[in-house]
């Protein structure tokens, strides 16, 4: 059975009911993947043409082609069929695993953000803009994203504090240095394409802002050279954190432009008023050519993702993570 893989107009023979992401690799196609378990969407691919499974044991279900997008490691061919991989000059593999780490720091950074740092007792390797499964408890986990980089020696996260959220209130109240936590990971596709050149457009909202300086601190680490215009948003004033960081990253990078955006109530001297995407409506024209990296809450990636493709950049240069705030 034959397996056309796009965009290296390759094909690749397998056995009908095959893994796709096992296929792949056995034929040695470039593919990023991390948890092999369809956590963390490393491995996303579009099925052309063709229909395959997707699913595991009894859950599997058919996907139909036509520009459908599946997780090649949950997925089986069982008739031939066209996968388009993403970028395969980008390239990551960082295998998930789990790794016991130490509360070493624990401060506010806003009203309703705290700044958790941990040491782990082994490091993890990740890429820029990716994330972790953070475990306090065995009733308290959740996801969240590193705002440093893999060398640091330590996990940094900024965790908004969610009113009767059961973790946030765990990290609160109860969590303080010294306590142990599971680290599991690395998770997700947003991470920072190094080899890209052109323009960037960088997109944060509230804790969002993590993960952005995750993908600015590796830029200017990789030694990139991107014009990067970073549109920062956030609610009210006291929202507003980690200037002072976007300060040394612009000193760092001098192509980089910050526009922090206030819903309400901001100094119009350093901060402009309304939504992100408003200000990237104004400020910029034809995007074609360039990356996006979107990092908030789901309407406002949803939001700032509608204007990026109308904007001209393409689809599968839209890196997004959203941040889902239930049960948190």
């Amino acid at each position: 059975m034959e397996v056309l893989v796009q965009p290296l107009n390759r094909i690749v023979q397998v056995e009908p009911g095959a893994n796709l992401l096992e296929a792949l690799r056995a034929a040695q196609v470039p593919m990023s993947y991390s948890c092999m378990a369809g956590r963390c969407g490393t491995c996303r691919c579009k099925l052309v043409a063709g229909d395959v499974l997707e699913g595991g044991g009894d859950q599997q279900r058919p996907i139909n082609g036509g520009d459908a997008y599946v997780l090649a490691c949950r997925t089986y061919i069982t008739e031939p069929c066209t996968i388009e991989i993403p970028e395969p000059d980008e390239v990551v593999v960082h295998t998930a695993r789990m790794v016991k780490a130490t509360v070493v720091e624990l401060e506010d950074l806003t009203h309703d953000i705290k700044r958790l740092v941990l040491k782990p007792a082994k490091p993890i390797e990740f890429s820029p803009g990716q994330y972790v499964q953070l475990q306090f408890t065995p009733e308290h986990a959740r996801p969240y994203s590193m705002a440093g980089l893999s060398d640091d020696g330590m996990f940094e996260f900024h965790v908004r504090l969610v009113s009767d959220g059961r973790v946030t209130g765990y990290i609160a109240n109860q969590l303080k240095i010294g306590d142990a936590v599971k680290v599991s990971g690395p998770l997700g596709s947003a991470y920072l394409r190094r080899k890209h050149e052109a323009p960037m457009l960088c997109v944060a909202g509230g804790t969002g802002l993590a993960p952005i300086l995750s993908i600015l601190r590796g830029a200017i680490e990789g030694g990139m050279r991107n014009p990067i215009h970073l549109y920062f948003g956030v609610r009210s004033p006291k929202d507003v954190y980690g200037l002072e960081w976007l300060k040394e990253l612009q000193h760092a990078h001098p192509e980089l432009k910050v526009h922090v955006v206030v819903g309400s109530g901001g100094d119009p001297s350093t901060q402009r008023g309304g939504l992100v995407t408003q200000a990237i409506e104004q400020d910029l024209g034809d995007l074609d050519g360039w990356r996006a990296y979107l990092c908030g809450s789901p309407p406002m990636v949803e939001a700032a993702t509608l204007v990026a493709r109308t904007k001209g950049i393409a689809p599968e240069h839209v890196y997004a993570d959203a941040f889902y705030t239930q049960g948190t």
